[in-house]
């Protein structure tokens, strides 16, 4: 099945401040705006420039099983470097594919080097299932010449 909509369409529906934390703000700090604001991840921003990802995840894997402390674990200790990323321009298909591949539930959307977005596998799934209702009012609406 083709899955449309591209990551734009997404970003259009979604609330569109975005949080960020620095990398040398603690962990504890991070999993505090993370709760406060309902999210499961927050870039890492340095002088403006996205350096890393910090999740619930990296929390409970490098800190918490860890026994280090979260008010005295730097965000950069912890955070994911090694970036995947989206573009406005790619397709929800597209995005499905690279976190399933990737195993990251979280994709930072940058254009032209600037951060503009956050889509998590939450924010596909909830546009893929808008999508499916869509399509089936539609043909129903068909069969019975509504």
């Amino acid at each position: 099945m083709e899955i449309s909509g591209t990551v734009s369409a997404i970003l259009n529906q979604k609330y569109t401040e975005l949080w960020s934390i620095g990398p040398t703000d603690t962990v504890y700090s991070a999993i505090k705006l993370m709760s406060e604001k309902g999210v499961g991840a927050l870039p890492v921003l340095e002088n403006a420039k996205v350096v890393g990802m910090i999740s619930e995840r990296d929390y409970t894997r490098k800190v918490m099983l860890r026994g280090k402390s979260s008010k005295d674990t730097p965000v950069r200790e912890i955070m994911t470097e090694a970036l995947v990323s989206a573009h406005p321009d790619d397709s929800v298909g597209e995005c499905m594919e690279t976190m399933t591949e990737r195993r990251v539930r979280h994709l930072p959307v940058m254009q032209d080097g600037k951060l503009v977005g956050i889509i998590s596998i939450g924010d596909l799934v909830k546009w893929i299932i808008s999508a499916q209702g869509a399509t089936i009012d539609q043909l129903t609406k068909y069969v019975f010449g509504e």
